[in-house]
């Protein structure tokens, strides 16, 4: 089912959407009306009394990352599926498209602790190893720290990396980590949401009770001013996520679970792939 999503979704958007690290010569060929004047090499056109051009091929050589939260709250789920569900169904269609693309996928499980982490390797058996984490995986811990999870990652990968960063983001401040690793890496959060988070359904008293920190209580959620503050509350740490990648320089989409994240994604990398050939045009313009 992943490969099959991975196919589906990401066929082609995936590799074009993300630059490599440079750019590898390739062969010398024939120039062609409409090639660059630039990228003909004069000695192979003195020595053959035609012009030749050098060719260059993309040097792929990607490293992917997922960074996944598995703290308690990450468990929640209205009558849709859970916010894990949906976070390790994205992480797998993702390292399913890393592999595909020949390039190297890491894991790292986060809850307010290191929970897991499988340095970034290459081949189908790697992956088959991360999706099975993906689906498996029982944390030892029901808080979160995004923050120390960001810090560890900045000590274990040096190269510049892809980093998806999944995560409900109902996490302690983790401003000043996020900025070192968006400064080192291509980061990109996905902010896994559910409707109930964001207004709070009227079911009279009811009991709740936080899942990371056991805290209870019973609330009235008839309520207005409640139910004002509660959305209140959610727009604004919406809108402070969002200006904080912004800030960072980081991209960033949010997928509800109610929702199909089949478009949110195909969107996503449309925009990536628009993005990464405008560079390149700046960067041809600048030779």
């Amino acid at each position: 089912m992943t490969t099959q999503l991975a196919n589906d979704v990401l066929a082609g958007a995936y590799r074009s959407a993300f630059k490599g690290k440079g750019m590898e010569f390739e062969e010398v060929r024939e120039y062609q009306p409409g090639d660059e004047v630039r990228s003909i090499d004069w000695n192979v056109t003195a020595r053959m009394n035609h012009p030749y051009i050098k060719t260059f091929r993309e040097e792929r050589d990607l490293t992917v990352l997922l960074v996944i939260d598995v703290s308690a709250s990450s468990y929640f789920g209205s009558h849709y599926e859970r916010k894990s569900t949906l976070m390790a169904e994205i992480g797998g269609v993702l390292a399913f498209s890393a592999i595909k693309n020949n390039d190297k996928i890491g894991l790292l499980l986060f809850s307010d602790v290191v929970e897991k982490y499988i340095p970034p390797r290459k081949g189908i058996r790697h992956v088959l190893r991360v999706i099975r984490e993906l689906l498996i995986f029982q944390p030892k811990h029901k808080g979160s720290n995004l923050g120390d999870a960001l810090a560890f990652l900045g000590k274990v990968q040096n190269k510049r990396s892809i980093c998806f960063l999944i995560s409900d983001f109902l996490c302690p401040d983790y401003r000043q980590e996020a900025a070192l690793i968006a400064s080192k890496h291509d980061l990109i959060a996905i902010r896994i949401c559910d409707p109930y988070e964001n207004t709070f359904p009227e079911l009279g008293l009811l009991h709740a009770a936080d899942l990371e920190t056991n805290e209870s209580g019973i609330i009235d959620t008839s309520s207005s001013e409640l139910q004002h503050r509660y959305t209140k509350e959610a727009d604004e740490e919406k809108r402070a996520f969002e200006s904080l990648m912004k800030k960072m320089g980081a991209d960033y989409m949010e997928i509800s679970t109610d929702k199909s994240y089949i478009n949110v994604l195909k969107k996503f990398f449309k925009i990536r792939e628009k993005k990464t050939q405008m560079i390149s045009v700046h960067l041809n313009k600048k030779k």
